[in-house]
C-alpha cells in the first residue's frame, strides 16, 4: 500500500516521464533500487544514457526540488548509477555521454493529462559521475 506522499511522488515521476517521452527519450528502467540508493529513471536518447532524479515541491518556501539535491544525495545517486552500469548495462562504452539530469516539478504542474507541464525545471547534466 502506498502512502499519500508516495502516491504524489509516483504521479510526479509519471509527469516527468511523459515530459521526457515527448522529447524522444526511451525508458530503460524506473525506480532502480540498491542498498545505497534509488534511481528514479534511467532513459536513453541517441548516444546518451541519462540518470534522472525527479523532485516535486508543493511550495517553494524552502527552495526548488533541484536545490534539495545536496552533495550527499549526489553521492548516493552516483554510487547507484555505478552499480547500474556494472550490473545492467552490457556495453557502457557505446554511450558517448552518461549524465545526470534533474527534473524539478513545482507548484501548478499539470498532472499527466497529456498537456505540457507548466512548471518543470529541467537541468541537464546537473552533476557528473
Amino acid at each position: 500500500m502506498t502512502s499519500p506522499t508516495q502516491k504524489v511522488g509516483l504521479e510526479a515521476e509519471e509527469v516527468a516521464w511523459q515530459f521526457l517521452k515527448r522529447r524522444g527519450f526511451k525508458l530503460l528502467d524506473r525506480n532502480y533500487n540498491t542498498r545505497r540508493g534509488e534511481l528514479d529513471m534511467v532513459v536513453t536518447k541517441d548516444d546518451s544514457l541519462v540518470f534522472v532524479e525527479v523532485r516535486f515541491r508543493k511550495r517553494l518556501d524552502y527552495g526548488t526540488g533541484a536545490e534539495s539535491i545536496d552533495w550527499r544525495k549526489q553521492q548516493k545517486l552516483i554510487h547507484t548509477a555505478e552499480h547500474y552500469l556494472q550490473f545492467r548495462v552490457r556495453n557502457p562504452g557505446r554511450y558517448q555521454e552518461i549524465r545526470f539530469d534533474v527534473l524539478s516539478l513545482g507548484p501548478g504542474y499539470e498532472d499527466g493529462d497529456g498537456g505540457e507541464a507548466s512548471n518543470i525545471e529541467w537541468i541537464q547534466n546537473a552533476f557528473t559521475l
